[in-house]
């Protein structure tokens, strides 16, 4: 006797499949983000009271550049999956539901690509 229903034997979906990823995801990009923001914090702190072309010329180094593309990634990716629950959980409505879905997916996605463009062009002076 199982417990799915048709419809989940056919997509394979089932206990314990999408749902732990999803979760280990939130906690990893949670993780990410705490490590990736202290960083951040500490080194504005040693950049107070610094000029433009100083944080300029910090930002341009590999590893500032770096550390900050995986931030905004980390960060993006981490308010999709967490706005993705909240959609799942409250919307209740099919078309509403998969529209608000394509419209959280795409705005992470354009503004991530926005913010990485951003620290690329300060990063390389342009």
């Amino acid at each position: 006797m199982s417990l799915q229903t048709a419809i989940g034997k056919v997509r394979g979906l089932g206990s314990a499949r999408e749902g732990t990823d999803h979760w280990k995801m939130q906690r990893l990009t949670a993780l990410s983000n705490l490590l990736l923001v202290t960083w951040l914090v500490f080194s504005l702190a040693a950049l107070d009271g610094t000029d433009y072309l100083t944080v300029r010329a910090w930002l341009a180094s590999p590893v500032a550049a770096i550390l900050m593309i995986l931030l905004v990634i980390s960060v993006f990716y981490h308010a999709r999956l967490g706005l993705q629950v909240v959609v799942e959980d409250y919307v209740h409505h099919e078309g509403a539901r998969i529209a608000s879905l394509a419209a959280i997916q795409l705005l992470t996605f354009g503004l991530g690509i926005a913010c990485i463009v951003a620290i690329l062009m300060v990063a390389s002076g342009s």
